[in-house]
């Protein structure tokens, strides 16, 4: 799981990560046991001035696992369905 973390932050193409906090953190901090706590994670993220930019990836990628953007899969999730409700929307509007 965390492989996929190190393999986003090694890609040239996202300079972005560069700057993410979590660049040379424990990957397992962000890719918890189930049950684990997420708090130190959600913590650095909070902190981070990328966190926006890492949250929209994992959304748009559909990033199953681990925390990202200071959220979580489900939240992840409920934020999809926010906007494809909005963007249906917008479309029968």
């Amino acid at each position: 799981m965390f492989t996929q973390l190190l393999e986003v932050l090694g890609s040239e193409e996202l300079a972005w990560q560069d700057l993410a906090n979590c660049r040379g953190a424990d990957p397992d901090l962000f890719f918890p046991e189930r049950g684990a706590s997420t708090r130190t994670a959600k913590q650095i993220c909070r902190e981070c001035s990328v966190q926006t930019e890492c949250l929209e990836f994992a959304i748009v990628s559909s990033e199953k696992f681990g925390i990202w953007g200071g959220m979580s899969e489900r939240e992840r999730r409920k934020i999809r369905r926010q906007r494809a409700v909005a963007a249906a929307a917008r479309k029968a509007g």
